[in-house]
């Protein structure tokens, strides 16, 4: 497959009829558009549509057994697309949509078996973004969407990235400046007795158990290389730049690694905190945000990643902090060893 030439439709307001309706238009047709969202730029195709769907698949290279998310714009669409709104998913919805929340939970048949991947579940989710939702209220369809990059690159976190990767392979682009959370929505499965977190992201586990007013079973195991798996991000290596990425715990381990990897010749970035940035020594610095920060640290993991690669000229290896695991912390984590992951 291949576009002449990708439109690019800016936004100078998310009220943009123009831009929106060219968008519109480009779904009802069976086009691609990536389009921003509160966590990553999506790629969006009719959700009812194998053949649209099929081009999301050529377009990034990604897996065709790695299910996608269904984005709607109004809550009355899940009757379309689900068997059941049982009550975890009733206080879910009500307490976190619209939002960085995907929610798996038993399909209907009009749910083509491309979008699940086969599966007797499907995964949902209303956007908290503004032109995002008036472009979803606007086609009135279902729209598939996993994040606008070439399949295991880092996902884009604004209009420019989409480009780097996806240029001349789909329809449009439309710019509405950076995102918010800058990694992927959570996703939890609620299709049975009990919630599984699958994916986590900026919806905590904390933050659901508080809503739904129980503790969610601990250790339990999901496989990640399940022969289908039920979400985004669980089988495949995903997020990686091409840059060798290794994880350091603590200022000292960082600048141990920092300074083994000087002696051996690398050239070295580093990215970490803005506390630790007058104390690592290294050839580029990147700084995420404030340690106590941990929203503006996940909205520039992906930055990051990408720049790497693509700013920052004749790095060997990329040295990245790791965060302690909860909360909003365990999303960064989660992405951060799946890109330094070898699987």
């Amino acid at each position: 497959m291949s576009y002449q030439h990708t439109n690019w439709l800016p936004v100078n307001n998310f009220q943009d009829t123009e831009s929106v309706s060219k968008a519109v238009d480009i779904w009802k047709k069976g086009g691609l558009v990536a389009f921003p969202t509160e966590t990553v730029y999506g790629l969006g195709a009719n959700g009812l549509s194998t053949e649209a769907v099929a081009k999301i698949f050529e377009a990034k290279g990604r897996p065709s057994d790695n299910p996608l998310i269904l984005h709607i714009g109004h809550i009355e669409q899940l009757d379309t697309l689900v068997l059941e709104v049982n009550e975890m998913a009733t206080i879910l919805v009500e307490t976190f949509w619209p939002g960085p929340l995907t929610l798996v939970m038993k399909r209907k048949s009009g749910v083509p078996d491309i979008v699940t991947a086969g599966l007797d579940t499907v995964a949902v989710r209303m956007p908290d973004h503004p032109l995002a939702l008036t472009l979803l209220q606007s086609v009135k369809l279902p729209i598939a969407a996993p994040s606008a990059n070439r399949s295991g690159r880092p996902s884009p976190t604004r209009a420019s990235h989409v480009k780097a990767d996806l240029d001349g392979r789909i329809d449009a682009i439309i710019d509405g400046g950076a995102t918010g959370y800058g990694l992927e929505s959570t996703v939890v499965d609620v299709s049975g007795e009990e919630p599984v977190i699958l994916r986590p992201g900026g919806v905590t586990q904390e933050m659901m158990e508080d809503a739904l007013g129980f503790q969610f079973e601990q250790n339990r195991s999901i496989n990640l290389t399940e022969e289908a798996p039920r979400s985004p991000g669980m089988k495949y290596r995903h997020y990686a730049p091409n840059t060798e990425l290794v994880l350091t715990t603590g200022l000292e381990h960082t600048n141990d690694v920092l300074r083994e990897l000087k002696r051996s010749g690398k050239r070295t970035a580093v990215a970490v905190i803005d506390e630790w940035r007058e104390r690592v020594t290294a050839d580029v610095v990147f700084t995420l945000g404030a340690g106590s920060d941990l929203h503006a640290i996940s909205s520039n993991v992906y930055r990051v990643l990408r720049e790497v690669d693509d700013v920052v000229p004749n790095v060997d290896v990329l040295v990245f902090q790791t965060f302690e695991d909860k909360g909003l912390g365990r999303a960064i984590m989660n992405r951060l060893n799946k890109a330094a992951s070898n699987v």
